[in-house]
């Protein structure tokens, strides 16, 4: 007879390794973009699980998915295929530039499986000497060491000895220094073309286009890091979508599962052919579970009622921003695109987007920030109206009682 034990945030503390630092609350359900916690009080979902959750919690087609195929076949060794990984990387095929899909567990791992093989087609075409990988400040590609040497962001890959080589760093939307930088040592240029960690950050449309004609220019790879701008995030399937270029690798997962881990690495045929088997692999990439509920977030999110529904709803979030800082000034922009949104603190309240987090959770509602200066909201794509505005009244109590303290 099992007891059910009393779980709570100090036992955190006790048995969890110290690296992340979550707030008191324990959610425990879900339903769409409602959350309860351990005490039963509401919270309205503005975070989703950092871009993940797209179609809110308990999304009666993936519950559905789960349970059919949890009845099937839950995995198999890479030695097989299987049915739901097959299906999906058509779907993903069908639906994008790529010709081959390779699926790994999470934005990390595929982002990892995209370096590697930008070196590879390099290494196979060009010699060892073409090496050089440029990356941008305040990206963020992932925590394997390779990926977080190449995310522009020191603070999380200094401290663990020497790092990965021939990796460049320069400013992102910066024409003159993309211009000064590229060169035949260039094998790939690594961006998420909408930045999220960074402080939801456009790329200008000239310097993707520039990104792509000094990558033509040299012969070097467009890497588009879309695990948080893709799948519907931006209202288009893929943010490159709405954009002039197209890359020639692409990464994507958070929301390729709407909250079961699944990721992949989209490519050409050409390029995929520099992985030749046993290249590289992963034990649960692939896997028949996650890849189900994968095809199942397709189906739903590849439409243009969801995407379409994106573009209204950011206005709305647009919309109840601006009347917010129409009243207590806290903002100095509003930016982003789709459902991945971020507020920008004026110099009053520079800092301190983590008070603003904390305030929200204390008035009912779940929102995430992008480094100290930004307030950010990723919802689920098909956030009722309703729940917005519910949202937003909550987010001004927020707002409200940080002014006045």
């Amino acid at each position: 007879m099992s007891v059910k034990m009393n779980l709570t945030r100090a036992q955190f503390d006790e048995v969890m390794v110290p690296n992340y630092a979550p707030s008191p609350v324990i959610p425990v359900r879900g339903q769409g973009s409602r959350v309860w916690d351990q005490q039963d009080k509401e919270y309205v979902d503005f975070a989703g699980g950092i871009a993940v959750t797209c179609l809110g919690h308990c999304h009666p087609a993936l519950v559905g998915a789960l349970k059919a195929q949890g009845e099937k076949l839950w995995h198999l060794s890479n030695v097989m295929t299987n049915e739901p990984a097959l299906a999906l990387a058509t779907k993903l095929v069908n639906a994008t530039f790529a010709e081959k899909v390779y699926f790994a567990n999470s934005g990390a791992e595929a982002n990892e499986a995209a370096l590697k093989l930008a070196r590879r087609y390099a290494v196979d075409n060009y010699g060892p000497e073409k090496d050089e990988i440029i990356a941008f400040d305040k990206a963020f590609h992932g925590r394997t060491f390779f990926t977080v040497s190449v995310g522009g962001q020191a603070a999380y890959s200094d401290g663990f000895g020497p790092k990965p080589q021939a990796i460049t760093h320069i400013p992102y939307n910066d024409i003159a220094a993309l211009e000064a930088t590229v060169s035949e040592k260039t094998c790939a240029i690594m961006l998420e073309p909408l930045q999220g960690e960074g402080g939801i950050i456009n790329g200008d449309p000239a310097f993707l286009r520039k990104v792509r004609e000094l990558a033509d220019k040299y012969n070097a790879l467009v890497v588009f890091d879309e695990v948080q701008s893709g799948m519907g995030r931006t209202g288009d399937l893929y943010a490159y979508m709405g954009t002039d270029i197209v890359p020639d690798i692409l990464t994507t997962a958070k929301a390729l599962g709407g909250g079961f881990p699944i990721a992949a690495m989209l490519t050409t045929t050409e390029i995929a052919a520099h992985f030749k088997v046993g290249t590289h692999g992963s034990t649960y990439g692939g896997n028949p579970l996650a890849c189900a509920i994968g095809n199942a977030v397709m189906d739903i999110v590849n439409t243009p009622e969801v995407l379409d529904g994106v573009k209204r709803r950011e206005q709305l979030f647009r919309d109840g921003l601006n009347s917010i800082n129409d009243k207590y000034h806290v903002f100095s922009q509003v930016r982003g695109k789709g459902l991945l949104i971020g507020g920008v603190l004026n110099e009053k309240y520079q800092g301190r987007s983590r008070d603003f987090l904390l305030a929200a959770i204390d008035n009912g509602l779940m929102i995430l920030v992008a480094g100290a200066n930004v307030l950010r909201f990723a919802p689920s794509l098909i956030i009722p109206e309703e729940d917005i505005a519910e949202g937003m009244a909550r987010l001004e109590k927020a707002v409200a009682q940080i002014v006045a303290a």
